[in-house]
């Protein structure tokens, strides 16, 4: 238990240094995190706000050694030999990493990185490295995303739009509303003429289970404004993301 105090004390001191928010997702005194949509309306996801906190992961840490150390049992495991001693410890922690995409909000990640600019050429920021866990299964997909848009007088910060993949893609997550989420996320915060998103994965849940098919991807996108609406514009974001 000892490495479990280690890890609430770190993560205790993480949470004082960034200002953490309350049971509710409201950020030193603003306002509520909005509530979480109903199963299905995923259009509306990408509204999601935070909804876990430091303060969770430090007091939700010795619930998930628990729920492994079962797991380990019921799989025939004994959770007291010496090479899984701490795996319950490990798999909380890694879980919680891989998930963190819950203690940060995408209004957050805009601030001050939107720029007025006089630019309405194509701006595009491909191979985007993209790691996710799959909603489905408790597995994960990665991949590549390559994000375009048309600017309407505003920019966002280049890196900001890799910051966007990693938040959303930190989630417990499936592929087609990851990209759904990116595309209208741009979309809210800069207000452009034209948004693709295209996301390239490799499903573990395909490759380690199931069909098993080793070269399988899928390839979700999402297309809104010009981007939908004139063939000319989406085959060029298509073709100088492929090149």
């Amino acid at each position: 238990m000892e490495h479990v105090q280690q890890i609430q004390e770190e993560q205790q001191q993480q949470q004082v240094a960034e200002g953490s928010p309350d049971k509710g997702g409201a950020v030193n005194g603003g306002p509520p995190a909005p509530t979480r949509p109903e199963a299905g309306a995923a259009v509306e996801a990408w509204r999601e706000g935070r909804t876990r906190s430091l303060e969770d992961n430090v007091q939700n840490l010795p619930s998930i050694m628990e729920a492994y150390t079962t797991i380990l049992r019921g799989l025939g495991e004994n959770p007291g030999r010496q090479g899984l001693l701490k795996t319950p410890l490990r798999a909380a922690t890694a879980m919680q990493f891989f998930t963190k995409g819950y203690q940060e909000e995408i209004r957050h990640v805009m601030n001050d990185a939107i720029f007025d600019e006089d630019h309405d050429e194509m701006v595009i920021v491909k191979d985007i490295d993209m790691f996710s866990m799959c909603e489905h299964h408790l597995v994960p997909f990665y991949g590549r995303v390559h994000i375009g848009y048309l600017p309407n007088k505003r920019v966002l910060g280049l890196s900001k739009l890799a910051r966007i993949v990693e938040i959303y893609s930190r989630r417990l997550q499936v592929q087609e509303r990851l990209t759904k989420q990116i595309a209208l996320a741009i979309t809210e915060a800069l207000k452009p003429s034209g948004v693709g998103v295209v996301v390239e994965a490799t499903h573990m849940c395909m490759v380690m289970r199931g069909v098993q098919k080793m070269n399988s991807k899928t390839v979700t996108s999402t297309m809104l404004g010009v981007f939908r609406e004139d063939p000319k514009t989406r085959d060029e974001f298509l073709t100088l993301i492929r090149t």
